[in-house]
Formats: structure tokens, sequence, C-alpha cells
């Protein structure tokens, strides 16, 4: 079954290369394209997408916006589990890496990715894990570094874990899968996948990249503690 994709940007140019990669994947589909955020969250309730590729910039509402609206919603409104939302800019800033991911996007790509790594990234937060580069994981654990709040209100959920499962969390932290954690632990990557689902219900977050926000947030995992490789 292919991977349902929403393209949302206000240029319709771009639209067009962002289609023609998806549609170059035998497993990618695009089933709409929106012009701005407000038309974007009409199209997610009408055609269920599994992954929607959302610009910042946008007239009316902004894919920032978006985000928020979709991912906070109760999902009463949809049939089936909320969209994952990929961030796509051309603008290669802190603040907006840092407002996706507390928006609840899994992933924050720039547009001039290559094509290959902008389709393993659709694959990637389809699967339910988050995609970010590496130069801009390594700003956004530089930008906590400054950050004095705001913290978590309930940062004794992070308590609650258990050993296995804040080494988990450090893991995730540094921007490793959930193959790449089970290398490092010499564990299943079934294993692996029950240990993240755990920690992400005891931490009350929908997503990997939040409970990351929240480990940073609280000073749960610090930004000296982690090495996001090259």
């Amino acid at each position: 079954m292919s991977i349902r994709v929403l393209i949302s940007d206000d240029q319709e140019l771009v639209r067009a290369g962002f289609r023609m990669v998806v549609e170059a994947r035998d497993d990618l589909e695009v089933v709409g394209e929106a012009g701005d955020g407000e038309e974007a969250l009409r199209l997610v309730d009408q055609l269920h997408p599994d992954v929607v590729l959302m610009d910042i910039r946008m007239p009316h509402m902004d894919g920032l916006e978006a985000t928020r609206r979709l991912l906070g919603r109760s999902g009463a409104a949809t049939d089936g589990p909320r969209p994952r939302v990929i961030i796509l800019t051309t603008f290669d800033l802190d603040q907006y890496v840092y407002d996706a991911l507390r928006a609840g996007a899994s992933g924050f790509l720039l547009k001039d990715t290559p094509p290959a790594d902008l389709a393993a990234a659709i694959r990637v937060v389809a699967s339910g894990e988050a995609m970010l580069s590496p130069a801009i994981t390594r700003r956004l654990i530089e930008r906590f570094t400054g950050l004095p709040g705001p913290k978590a209100s309930d940062p004794a959920a992070l308590g609650d874990l258990t050993p296995r499962e804040t080494e988990v969390l450090h893991l995730v932290a540094r921007g490793l899968s959930n193959a790449e954690i089970a290398s490092e632990l010499h564990l299943g990557e079934t294993t692996v996948k029950s240990h993240v689902a755990r920690l992400l219900m005891k931490l009350g977050v929908h997503d990997r990249v939040q409970a990351v926000v929240l480990a940073y947030e609280t000073g749960f995992v610090t930004p000296g503690s982690v090495s996001t490789g090259d």
C-alpha cells in the first residue's frame, strides 16, 4: 500500500517539483495539493493523507499554525490517526526548527534536500519515527543550550521511566532510529519499539520528537551529553 502524501505550499512550481519527487517512487503517492494552511486542514479531513509536506511561509495561515491546529485536534473530524508532518522551508533558521517541533512536526528539512533524502524522510515519518537532518539536529541542540525555559509542567513523569527506557530516551535524543538503538543496546528492534512506545505513553507525548523536546526542556537530557554525529 502506498504512503499517501499531501503537499502544502503557496508556490505552484514548488508543489509541482515535490509531486515529481514523490510520484517517481512506487511506494509513494500524492493525494492532493494545498496553497495555504487553511486549505491544507480542509484537505486533510477529506483525503486522509499519511504525511503532509508543509511549507512554513504561506498566506492566510502559515505552516506552523496549520501544524499546531492539525496535530492539536482531537481527531474527531478524521477517521484514523492524524498524519505526520514534515516542515519544508528555504529558511534554515533555529526558531523555525524549534517552533515546528513544538507544534508537533515529525521532521524538518530544507527545500534543497536531495530528492532521495526527501523520499526517505517521508517513509521514516510515515513509520512513526522522526526525521531531522544532522545539521539541523546540531543547531537544535545548540539552541537548547541557551534556553532558560519554558520548563515542562510535569517533569516528574520522567522519573517514572525505567533504567532501560531512560537509556533509550538518551539515544533517541541523539537522533538514532529504532534500528540504530537496537544495535547500540544489543536488543531486537521490536523490543526497542516497545520501549519507545512505553516511554511516549508515560511522558504523555504523541511523538518521539516531542519526547526529545520535553527531555531537553526539563534538563533530563543536556546538550553536552549527546553527540549528533556528522
